[in-house]
């Protein structure tokens, strides 16, 4: 037994060691098992050896105490003064102080690992995959994992660790839910993690949005509507409170009541503005007592009531197909690639590999069979069509964790799913009466819609006029006049 510990434990070191190596020269980003096998699996055997390397001892000593006593050697006695025994101290606290820091650079690698992308999206490559993917196409796909779901301080260290100590079980043993449920209870508040970097009480006025939507047509019709959107938000000492962030200024307290894990369905809320005043609003025809409201849990809303998908956005087949035409990489031209993309995408396969061949058949046996001409000519854009239809599969749909569009709604807007229309439906009145808006203009002002046979990407534009005649305005650059001091 004490040998078989100490093979174990010299084949892990050696191991180990390769793999730093491997670890220190090879980018490993694409390579999550190195560090999986380096910093947890070969570490756990090394020490599992050294643990048997003393029992081997202490079982063999026990049975020779048992079948003859008086053959036991007395244990040995360590005296510095003799060379041998100074040379053989002097190798056994030389590798002491080698394992131990071997022992602390491999703990710190292991702790950095366990916090990496790579660790979190691929080691647990099935489970994870949908997230990981869909991670990295989000507007966060180069902020780690755990700057969101671990943040600062031990607290949510351990309580991650702890947590993550299961996952790391239910993975091995393939007793994981499919799909994943969002972790919306279990999340730090946002005030501890997004406003980091999100500072709530900016104001930011009306942005401009323009939104491009094609047509199921055989012309793939593009149609633009261009926006302001009201984010407003701001605070009492950096300006206007109004707007959609109206919600996260800290002058004001929204609060909730949730049916649904998801919260989707809310029939319950409760403003308090800056001067203390409260307002309660009550679904029309809920049946919620004010004993049940009291005792129920409330929420108070924050970033993540309305951004509940920040990095982890499945995009419906619509959108995902309006966006590659816009982008150019679908040819618009190609007669209804849009309704055929979307049909296409939206159906339901198997796996994964019977969604690409599913996809690659549909889309080539349409356009051989209804534009023979067209596919002759345009084979190549038919083509490079399909694969991107196939990418944008793989990106958002995985039946394998039965995850689409559909399985985490996205309350950013109510265009695909409820969003803002949980609150603001005109279901809601409060004892007076009234009744949380559902008008458009609260959050956004249309300021056109255009219809076009060409594929926009934005609108013609006017000329820009100087407020006083200056001649000709390429003459000149505008810093030239303009210090930004007195007027010229």
């Amino acid at each position: 037994m004490t040998l078989l510990g100490a093979a174990l434990a010299l084949v892990s070191l050696a191991n180990i060691l390769f793999l730093l190596v491997v670890d220190v020269f090879i980018e490993a980003r694409a390579k999550p098992y190195v560090g999986v096998f380096a910093y947890i699996v070969f570490p756990a055997v090394m020490i599992l050896g050294l643990l048997i390397i003393p029992l081997g001892l202490l079982l063999a000593r026990r049975r020779r105490r048992r079948q003859a006593p008086e053959g036991i050697p007395a244990f040995p006695r360590i005296d510095l003064n003799l060379p041998s025994h100074r040379q053989g101290f002097g190798l056994f606290a030389g590798f002491t102080v080698f394992f131990l820091v071997l022992s602390s650079v491999g703990s710190y690698r292991a702790y950095q690992f366990s916090d990496s992308v790579a660790f979190c999206g691929q080691a647990c490559h099935t489970a994870m995959k949908p997230e990981f993917v869909a991670y990295q196409a989000s507007a966060h796909a180069r902020v780690p994992c755990v700057e969101c779901h671990v943040g600062s301080g031990a607290t949510w260290f351990a309580r991650s660790k702890l947590s993550g100590a299961y996952q790391v079980y239910a993975v091995a043993r393939d007793i994981f839910p499919r799909p994943i449920p969002s972790p919306i209870r279990s999340l730090r508040p946002a005030q501890e993690t997004c406003e980091e970097c999100h500072w709530p009480e900016k104001f930011w006025g009306a942005q401009s949005k323009v939104i491009t939507h094609f047509g199921a047509d055989e012309k793939n019709t593009p149609r633009q509507v261009r926006m302001l959107i009201k984010t407003g938000g701001g605070s009492p000492t950096t300006g206007l409170t109004t707007g959609i962030h109206w919600h996260m200024n800290i002058m004001n307290e929204v609060w909730y009541i949730a049916k649904d894990p998801q919260r989707q369905e809310i029939p319950w809320v409760r403003v308090k503005d800056r001067q203390g005043r409260v307002t309660e609003y009550l679904a029309k025809g809920s049946k919620l007592t004010a004993e049940e409201i009291a005792r129920t849990e409330k929420r108070r809303m924050d970033c993540m009531d309305c951004h509940n998908r920040p990095s982890h956005v499945f995009v419906p087949p619509d959108r995902a197909v309006d966006d590659a035409l816009l982008a150019g990489r679908i040819d618009a031209s190609l007669p209804f690639i849009k309704r055929q993309a979307v049909e296409v995408l939206a159906r339901p396969y198997p796996s994964s590999q019977a969604a690409r061949e599913g996809i690659a058949t549909e889309l080539d046996r349409f356009y051989v069979k209804n534009h023979p001409a067209l596919y002759a000519r345009k084979g190549a854009a038919i083509k490079t069509a399909i694969a991107e239809v196939q990418r944008l599969y793989e990106t958002n749909i995985f039946p394998e964790m039965k995850v689409d569009w559909r399985t985490h709604p996205n309350n950013i807007g109510h265009f695909y799913y409820p969003g803002c229309f949980r609150c603001h439906a005109g279901q809601l009145v409060s004892q007076e009466g009234k009744a949380i808006s559902k008008e458009c203009e609260i959050c956004h002002t249309i300021l056109g819609q255009e219809t076009s046979r060409q594929p926009m990407v934005g609108v013609k534009g006017r000329p820009f006029r100087h407020p006083v005649e200056i001649g000709d305005l390429q003459a000149a650059t505008c810093s030239e006049c303009h210090s930004g001091g007195p007027g010229p």
